[in-house]
């Protein structure tokens, strides 16, 4: 069945390719939905009353776009797509974006319980949670408009991976090798994440200490990192040293820390799978789409902004990094950098990246 419509997602999806039961979709939503306005019609006592109709105008607004959704389902499940209005289509859209390519926010290094086809995560949360510890937020001092640039993630004793185009904002070539700018300075904070309440202390920051070496060919930089106060660092990583079986098609996630970013996306899209909370970690499932051996470019349609620069992709089956987001085009997708066409790259051996 091929549809007739274009979506404003930053990803190249559509509803087919996403859900396996339309239908079925179509009824979780709803049943949800009928939830949600049944927990929502109590009166708000008058000191919370200005707050909550803000916030109950927005979950009616929600409501209204997810319900045109589950219409424009039921009659692609009936193969009626040609009787789809505006509104449906907007609604689908939000749908694929919030249900079937979610940006999940982590707290307390965890995420909360998936349903439907993400319901797979809980199978694999304990791995997940593992995959998520070794993640951080690349924060910066002493440059002059911004706090933090990017992602980074582990993967050796002393390493973490990050995109070339993070690691200029702080580092600059020198001599033979890179050296950070001057008075600047960079770390690698694993939480940053939406607080939760009570507040959650998160795990300790660690100190860049070297830019081991920005790649040539590739988008990708390796920077050494300290712990504080000498505490030992986590166990690396896993990098995977050979290609998975069939790549398009793998179901990954990435986990990284999305920022607002209207250059690439179109804004209704980002607030519908956002909503409007950014800079905050998150974990981003989705599929890898399209692979070809010797290219070094992996694309995949996890929900990835920005901040996401830097992030590794994982495969959901085994939790190996399979590579290196880099960047992403507006309805096109999204691109990484393929770890396992690296495995006798130089500098990933002076790295001492933990190939598995």
């Amino acid at each position: 069945m091929t549809t007739r419509y274009a979506y404003g997602s930053p990803v190249a999806t559509d509803p087919e390719r996403v859900f396996d039961d339309l239908a079925g979709v179509a009824a979780r939503v709803r049943r949800n939905l009928e939830a949600e306005i049944a927990e929502s019609a109590e009166e708000l006592p008058p000191d919370e009353a200005p707050a909550g109709q803000i916030s109950r105008f927005a979950h009616e607004e929600r409501a209204r776009v997810l319900e045109a959704g589950v219409a424009g389902l039921e009659k692609m499940a009936a193969h009626r797509a040609d009787e789809i209005d505006e509104d449906e289509y907007f609604g689908v859209e939000a749908i694929v974006l919030l249900e079937g390519r979610p940006a999940i926010l982590v707290q307390g290094q965890n995420f909360g319980v998936q349903d439907g086809d993400w319901s797979v995560l809980e199978a694999g949360r304990d791995a997940i949670r593992e995959s998520i510890a070794r993640v951080g937020r690349v924060e910066v001092t002493g440059h002059p408009s911004l706090d933090w640039v990017g992602t980074a993630f582990q993967v050796g004793p002393r390493t973490v991976m990050t995109n070339r185009h993070v690691a200029v904002e702080f580092s600059r070539a020198e001599d033979a090798g890179w050296s950070f700018q001057q008075g600047m300075s960079a770390r690698v904070d694993p939480g940053e994440e939406l607080a939760t309440d009570p507040v959650v202390a998160g795990p300790p920051a660690y100190e860049v200490t070297e830019v081991l070496g920005i790649h040539p060919d590739v988008d990708m930089a390796l920077l050494r990192i300290a712990p504080p106060d000498g505490a030992a660092l986590p166990t690396p990583l896993a990098v995977a040293a050979d290609a998975p079986a069939d790549v398009p098609g793998r179901p990954v996630y990435v986990v990284g820390y999305p920022a607002w970013d209207g250059r690439r996306n179109e804004p209704e899209s980002m607030r519908r799978i956002f909503m409007d909370i950014y800079n905050v970690k998150r974990l981003q499932p989705g599929t890898a789409t399209e692979f070809t051996s010797g290219e070094r470019v992996m694309k995949h349609d996890c929900s990835t902004l920005g901040g996401n620069s830097g992030s590794p992709v994982f495969d959901l089956t085994d939790h190996r990094v399979l590579g290196l987001h880099f960047g992403g085009r507006y309805r096109l997708g999204n691109f990484a950098v393929p770890l396992w066409e690296l495995v006798d790259d130089p500098l990933l051996q002076r790295a001492e990246v933990n190939w598995v």
